[in-house]
């Protein structure tokens, strides 16, 4: 698909903060995907987190009056975004039923480091520069360090599951990059529900074949759902693409690098586990970090 002028720029102040406002509302989601995965297996959780994603993006298209009609030309880019989005999130909810908590996070962390790479090779006016290769290492310093209790607790069972949620970052890393592409020539609404509708059956069709545990319903579920699917399958994806349209992806995506912080406060918050002083050290060092990669750079 041919592309127009190149219309994203660097994030201004309303795209920082919205980004950060994303970023915390997806701190919660592992929290949410851990407290759903007592009640339903993973697969089943996605086509459920899908489908009241796909919700949210119609009452949004109808409040906005959006027609969702697809041209013949969007058709494959459409597929191509629903089917990686499907196979990233597949791995992701297996591979975090493979390795620890901490491992999983160390390693799906590294999809802005993916998506900058990426966007290096596809998107002309986002290179990647000493300074910002420099933020990025500092960012992703501090996660480490926030995590490097548990990455010392290293186990060989954890190998697959850390191999899967690699792959899965790697995925999510190009799917920002390819709906940041796709989204200067299509239309929001066609995006979401087609990810929505792609993610749904794909997931219903495997679960259905390879999950046989019984259906249960709680209330802790249903909250896990409402978290997963109306919060961030719903207007997390709206504020996620609507970021990727008009902003340069990589400097979007580096700030989500904050969102291991941000996990760890709400876990505090919400679980009350207490952080210790690298808490404060890992927070330092991606506030440092995301200004550096996000900040205009003279040319």
């Amino acid at each position: 698909m041919k592309q127009s002028k190149e219309k994203r720029v660097s994030p201004d102040k309303k795209g920082v903060i919205l980004a950060f406002f994303l970023s915390i509302l997806w701190s919660g989601n592992p929290i949410s995907i851990k407290i759903g995965l007592e009640d339903a297996p993973p697969l089943r959780l996605g086509w459920m987190r899908f489908l009241l994603g796909g919700i949210v993006a119609i009452l949004w298209a109808i409040y906005n009056k959006e027609k969702f009609q697809i041209h013949k030309r969007e058709i494959l880019p459409l597929l191509g975004v629903g089917a990686l989005f499907s196979i990233q999130l597949g791995f992701m909810n297996v591979g975090q039923n493979f390795t620890s908590g901490g491992h999983g996070v160390i390693m799906i962390t590294t999809f802005p480091l993916w998506s900058s790479i990426f966007s290096h090779i596809f998107v002309p006016n986002d290179k990647l520069t000493k300074l910002k290769i420099l933020g990025m290492i500092i960012a992703y310093g501090g996660i480490i360090i926030l995590f490097w209790e548990s990455l010392r607790d290293s186990k060989s069972d954890y190998f697959l599951g850390d191999i899967l949620m690699l792959t899965s970052a790697m995925l999510l890393g190009a799917r920002q990059i390819y709906i940041s592409q796709i989204a200067q020539g299509i239309s929001q609404i066609n995006i979401l529900l087609s990810q929505a509708i792609i993610g749904i059956i794909s997931f219903f069709i495997f679960s259905t074949i390879l999950e046989t545990e019984n259906y249960i319903y709680s209330v802790s579920l249903a909250l896990a759902l409402f978290y997963q699917g109306i919060i961030i399958a719903g207007f997390g994806f709206i504020g996620q693409t609507w970021l990727l349209k008009n902003y340069l992806p990589s400097k979007v995506t580096i700030i989500s690098l904050s969102q291991p912080v941000f996990g760890v406060f709400l876990a505090w918050i919400i679980l009350n586990e207490t952080p210790g002083i690298e808490l404060v050290f890992a927070t330092i060092l991606v506030v440092i970090g995301s200004y550096i990669s996000v900040k205009k750079q003279d040319k």
